[in-house]
C-alpha cells in the first residue's frame, strides 16, 4: 500500500491547478468538523490499451447523494465533475489509477454551522496499486473483530460517504495494525457483522453467499456490481443479517471495494476460515471482476467509461 502520493495536476472549483498549489485555508470549515462527501474511484487500463473508468456513472451520482444526504449543494453539474474527472486522469497521464472527488465546505464562518460558507470541489487522481496488497489478493488477509461499532443508522446516517464518519474506521484501522492484523471488521450496534473500514464484506457457506444487509453498511459500488456478477453466473447470493461466530466457521470470507477490489480473507481473530487461502468463489468472482475492468467482458461494458 502506498504510503505517499504525487502527482502533477488537481482540478479544483473549475481549474486545473499545480498539485503543490491546490491550497486551502487553515480555517476551511470542512478540516475543523468533517462535514464533506467524497468518492473513491478507478481507472484500469485495459488488454486493448485503452484506459477504463469503472462504474464511474454510479460514482459521481452517490457523491451527489451524499452531498444531498448532508444538506450540501456542489456548484457543479454531475456533468461537469465527471468531465473533471476524465480531465485529470489526462492532466496526470494516467493509463490507470485511483480518483478522489471531494466537495467540502470553505472557510469563512466558524462555528458548527456553515452558515454562508461556500461549499468547494477538488478532483485528484494518482497511481494506487492493490490496497492491502498484492499477496493479500492472492493468498488472503487476516483481520480482527474491532471494539469499535459501526454507526447507528440514526446517529449518522449510513448511505453518504461523509468525510468525518471515517474517523470510525480510521480508530478501528489502527487497532486492528497494532494489533498485527491487517484489517477490521466492525459490528453493528446490535452486533451484527456490518463492514470493514472501507469495504463490504462478504461470506460464503456451502452453495450460499451472504452479505449484510443495506441498513448499516454503505450502498458499495463495487459490492452491487460483485452480487449482479455472482447471480450471472447462477450463484445464490442472499442479504441478511451475519453473526461473528458465522464468519469463523464460513468456507470462505470476501471482502469488495473500489480500493480493495475482491480481498479474500484467510484468517479472523486467530482463527483459519476455510482452508486458510483465497477459496473457488473468491477466486471466480475476482477473476471474473478484473476480466470486466480489463475489458474482457462485454457482458458489463457499460460499466467502463473510456477514457
Amino acid at each position: 500500500m502506498s504510503t505517499g502520493v504525487t502527482g502533477e495536476k488537481i482540478w479544483l472549483d473549475g481549474e486545473m491547478v499545480a498539485w503543490d498549489e491546490a491550497q486551502v485555508h487553515v480555517l476551511t470549515h470542512t478540516l475543523h468538523y468533517g462535514l464533506g462527501v467524497f468518492e473513491g474511484i478507478r481507472c484500469y487500463r485495459t488488454d486493448d490499451g485503452r484506459s477504463a473508468v469503472f462504474r464511474l456513472t454510479e460514482h459521481v451520482k452517490r457523491l451527489y447523494e451524499s452531498a444531498h444526504i448532508n444538506l450540501m449543494e456542489i456548484p457543479f453539474s454531475q456533468e461537469v465533475v465527471t468531465d473533471a474527472i476524465l480531465d485529470c486522469l489526462r492532466a496526470n497521464h494516467l493509463d490507470e489509477g485511483y480518483i478522489r472527488p471531494l466537495a467540502f465546505i470553505g472557510s469563512g464562518a466558524m462555528g458548527l454551522h456553515p452558515g454562508a460558507n461556500p461549499v468547494r470541489v477538488a478532483v485528484a487522481a494518482w497511481p494506487w496499486g492493490a490496497y492491502l496488497g498484492e499477496e493479500g489478493l492472492e493468498q488472503g488477509i487476516r483481520a480482527k473483530i474491532s471494539t469499535f461499532s459501526r454507526h447507528h443508522v440514526n446517529a449518522k446516517m449510513t448511505k453518504g460517504k461523509t468525510c468525518g464518519d471515517y474517523v470510525n474506521s480510521i480508530l478501528a484501522k489502527r487497532e486492528a495494525l497494532l494489533d498485527g492484523y491487517d484489517e477490521a471488521i466492525m459490528l453493528d450496534t446490535e452486533g451484527l457483522v456490518s463492514e470493514a473500514t472501507g469495504e463490504n464484506v462478504f461470506v460464503v457457506r456451502g452453495d450460499v453467499i451472504k452479505t449484510p444487509p443495506l441498513p448499516t453498511v454503505l450502498d458499495g459500488i463495487t459490492r452491487a456490481s460483485l452480487i449482479q456478477m455472482a447471480r450471472d453466473k447462477g450463484m445464490t447470493v442472499v442479504e441478511s443479517g451475519i453473526t461473528r461466530d458465522e464468519l469463523y466457521v464460513a468456507d470462505e470470507v470476501f471482502l469488495t471495494g473500489t480500493a480493495a477490489e475482491v480481498t479474500p480473507i484467510r484468517e479472523i481473530d486467530h482463527r483459519k476460515i476455510g482452508s486458510g487461502r483465497r477459496g473457488p468463489v473468491a477466486q471466480e468472482l475476482q477473476e471474473g471482476f478484473f476480466d470486466v475492468v480489463a475489458g474482457r467482458n462485454a457482458t458489463y461494458e457499460s460499466w467502463l467509461t473510456f477514457v
